[in-house]
C-alpha cells in the first residue's frame, strides 16, 4: 500500500489526497507537521532529504517527492492525465505555470500572511512582489477559464487539482478573487466534483492514518 507523507493544511499535500480520493485508492496517510519542525527531524530527511511535503512512498519502498510528480505518477493510465500528446503537454505545461508563476507568490503570500505569527513584518519588502506575481497569475487563469471548463480538453485533470489547491485558499493570502469571475465559477465547478475532499476534511475511508509516533491508526 502506498504511504502518504502530508500536511493537512499543505496545499502541495491536499494535491495528492484531492487525486487519491477521486481514485478511491487506499493509502496509510502520515502527518508531518512542519510548524512543529518534523519535516526537518533526521527521519523525515531520510526519507526527502529536501525536507518538504508531501513525499510518497510505493509499494516497493521508493519514494517520491514532489507534488506534481506524484500527481503525475499516480494518474499515469488514469483519466486525469490525457492520453492524446498535446493535451499531455498542455497539462503539465500548466502545472508547470503552477509550479513557477503561481505558487511562489499565492502559496508563499498565504504561508507567511495567514500562519506565521509576524510573518507580515519578516517578510514585509516582499508582499507586493506577491501581489503583482499573484494576481498576474490569476489574470491569465481567468482569461483561460472564461472560454474553457477545465485547464485542459473537458474535463478534470491533474492540471486543475494542482491550480485548485493553492487557489481556493488565495484570499488567506490577502488576494481577492471577487474580480476573477471565470475562475470563482471554476473553482465550485471542481469543488462539486465527484468524491472531492475540502482540505480540512477528516480522513476518510480511502485513507488509513498511521500514528508516526506510536505506528497505530491515527482514525
Amino acid at each position: 500500500m502506498l504511504t502518504l507523507y502530508s500536511m493537512q493544511s499543505s496545499g502541495n499535500s491536499y494535491k495528492v489526497r484531492m487525486l487519491l480520493a477521486r481514485m478511491a485508492m487506499p493509502y496509510h496517510l502520515i502527518e508531518i507537521d512542519r510548524f512543529k519542525g518534523e519535516n526537518r527531524t533526521p527521519e523525515y530527511l531520510a526519507i526527502n532529504p529536501d525536507g518538504r511535503l508531501p513525499a510518497l512512498q510505493l509499494d516497493d519502498g521508493r519514494m517520491l517527492a514532489e507534488s506534481n510528480a506524484i500527481l503525475v505518477y499516480l494518474a499515469q493510465g488514469t483519466p486525469w492525465l490525457p492520453e492524446d500528446r498535446f493535451d499531455y503537454a498542455e497539462t503539465l505545461r500548466w502545472m508547470f505555470f503552477e509550479q513557477h508563476s503561481h505558487e511562489p507568490a499565492i502559496a508563499e503570500a498565504r504561508f507567511w500572511l495567514h500562519f506565521v505569527r509576524g510573518g507580515r513584518e519578516l517578510r514585509k519588502h516582499e508582499i507586493d512582489q506577491w501581489m503583482e506575481r499573484g494576481y498576474a497569475a490569476l489574470s491569465l487563469m481567468n482569461q483561460h477559464l472564461s472560454t474553457h471548463d477545465f485547464f485542459v480538453g473537458n474535463r478534470e485533470t491533474v492540471a486543475d487539482l494542482a491550480l485548485y489547491a493553492h487557489t481556493h485558499v488565495a484570499p488567506e493570502g490577502e488576494f481577492d478573487l471577487s474580480a476573477f469571475p471565470a475562475i470563482q465559477r471554476w473553482l465550485a465547478r471542481i469543488a462539486s466534483q465527484a468524491a472531492h475532499i475540502p482540505l480540512d476534511a477528516a480522513h476518510s475511508s480511502v485513507s488509513f492514518g498511521i500514528s508516526p509516533r506510536s505506528g497505530t491508526p491515527a482514525g
